[in-house]
Formats: structure tokens, sequence, C-alpha cells
């Protein structure tokens, strides 16, 4: 039986669409070009060189984020005011959720000329330095709505009876349910305390790596700081960072207790994902490992527990949701 809407549109969920966004970048930029004031001076994107990175596209408690960090570099060609060809490149080093949507920094754009240079070739790039990052900021705006728009309906599940053809019998059993349940009162039927159980899990390992170019205390400070959290998680957070105390993550998606934290190199507490797809009442183990070098910190999240037949899934979600999540608020991965 299927799961419903409510239910299946819980679950973590991870789709990469890598080369769908080289497609929709390549068809949008190419052929964009900028005029300058003086006649024939134009200059015009030929092609995309070099594309690296990730676009993702993840669904969290039924809302759909877009997860993306991006290299884009084009070809461009033009003609400067003398008459005289000039190709060069645009580097773009970053397209990203954060600077496209968190607007916390600027996209940066190095021009450089490849052909012969000369005054009026670079006259062409001082005019295309000013013209063409108003174009390219508004195509780079309307990635996120694309990406949702192409690739949302193959993560949500719909609740619209419609798209099936059939009338939705369950939900009119559950009006006419609420309708007779009503008048009752909570002391009618006494509250049933179920005690919780631990449950038995064949399980595995998961293990996920980055380096950053951050200090070991400032990361253990965005994994454990209320206050920080919802900077990479985009969503609320609880967080005492004591030992014996509770903690809830991606707006209580995830939930466990902490059992020790060694500032600035260990954390360790349970991990619970709030999901059909997770059995209830089995906790995995967290252990958190920070190795500051020195122009990097590599973070280590080894998850202990995980049941088997979920290791691809837990692993895309710790790398899409925890090393995604630190490199959209601009912390530079070491590759």
């Amino acid at each position: 039986m299927a799961l419903p809407p409510s239910t299946a549109n819980w679950h973590w969920k991870n789709k990469n669409v890598t080369q769908w966004g080289r497609n929709w970048f390549t068809k949008e930029l190419e052929n964009l070009s900028v005029k300058g004031d003086q006649e024939g001076e134009e200059l015009t994107i030929t092609s995309i060189y070099e594309f690296e990175g990730d676009v993702e596209l993840g669904q969290r408690k039924s809302k759909l984020i877009t997860i993306y960090d991006c290299k884009v570099n084009l070809e461009w060609s033009g003609k400067a005011s003398d008459g005289s060809e000039v190709t060069g490149h645009l580097d773009i080093p970053e397209v990203s959720h954060e600077t496209t949507l968190d607007k916390s920094s600027d996209h940066q754009y190095f021009w450089s000329i490849t052909s012969g240079a000369s005054a009026a070739a670079e006259a062409l790039v001082a005019m295309a330095k000013t013209r063409a990052p108003p174009l390219l900021e508004e195509i780079f705006s309307r990635f996120p709505a694309a990406l949702i728009e192409t690739h949302g309906k193959d993560l949500t599940v719909s609740a619209d009876p419609s798209r099936s053809g059939t009338p939705a019998p369950a939900s009119a059993a559950s009006t006419t349910s609420a309708a007779t349940v009503a008048p009752a009162t909570p002391s009618v039927v006494p509250a049933v305390k179920k005690e919780a159980k631990k449950v038995s899990v064949n399980s595995a390992t998961v293990t996920v790596d980055a380096s950053f170019m951050a200090a070991a205390d400032d990361l253990f400070s965005l994994l454990t700081d209320e206050k920080r959290i919802p900077a990479w998680t985009r969503a609320p957070a609880q967080s005492a960072a004591k030992p014996d105390t509770d903690y809830s993550l991606f707006g209580g998606g995830v939930k466990g207790k902490y059992i020790s934290l060694d500032a600035p190199t260990k954390i360790v507490q349970t991990w619970a994902l709030q999901s059909p797809t997770w059995p209830s009442g089995h906790t995995g183990t967290l252990t958190t490992t920070l190795a500051q070098s020195s122009d990097s910190t590599k973070i280590t999240l080894s998850l202990a527990g995980v049941p088997l037949g979920m290791e691809d899934e837990i692993k895309k979600n710790l790398e899409g949701y925890y090393i995604h999540g630190f490199k959209s608020i601009g912390l530079g991965s070491v590759l």
C-alpha cells in the first residue's frame, strides 16, 4: 500500500541533477551579448568551457530545497571599436544558493583576454564588466525556480486525487469518523501510556568527510551553537551543547541526545531520523571529529547504527545537508 502524501513527503530525499544544471546554464548563457557605445563594439558569450560542482534538489519535511555550488567558466568573443576580433574567458568561481538567494556574498567575475591585447580590446572588456553582470545576475536568479519546476515533481507526492483518476474514499471515511467522535471529551477514553521499546536492527556505519578552510573551533560552534546552526541548516534548531541534553536539527527532522562534547575536536551524539523509513525507537550514534591542519580542518561524520538498506540514502543526506550545508554559507572546501 502506498504511503499517504503527508507521510511520503516527510522523507529526506535528494536528486542529483548536475548534468541538467550544466545544460540549463549552457542554454541560458550562450549567445548572451552586450553592446558598447562605440559603433560595432559588442561582446558575446560563446560557450561554457568548464563546469564543476554539484546541483541537487532536496526535500525535507515536505519542503523543496535547492542545493548547488558550481564553478562556471565561459568563453567569449567580440569586436572592438577598431574592428578587431577579440576572444577571452569569463570565469565565475561560485554560482550557489548562497550567492544567488541568500545574497550573503556577491558573484565574482574574472575577465581575461586570450587574443592579442590592445587598447581597444581592453576597452571592450571594460564595457562588458559594467554591462554584463546585471544580465548574468538575472539569469542566475531564475535558476532555483527552474530547478524546482523541472525536478520538484520527482520528489513530491501529490495529494491531488484527480491525478489518479479515482475518488479518495479514505478522505471521506476520515471525515465521517471525525464527525462521529467530535462530541467526545478527552476523559471518556483514558490515554494509554506506551513504553519506549528498544528495537534490534541490523545496521551498518556510514562515513563522510570533507575539508574546509575554517578553524576547528568555528566548525565546532556551527555544529553545536543553537544560534548558529540555522545558518547552514536553514531551519530551526534546539541545542544546549551539553552531555545528556536533547538536540533537534532541521526543524525536528533529526533528533537525539548529546553523549559527549570535546571542544573543538569531537562530538558524540545519538541520532535518529524522524521519518517513516527510520525504524521507530531506533537510534544511531553520530561521531563527529574535527582535525585541524595549517590551512584547513577535516570534518568526519561517522554514523553507526544505520539500518541495512538505508546506507546510500543516509550517505546522500549527510553529504547534502551537512557538507553542502557548510558550503552554502561560504566555507570553502579543499579539493
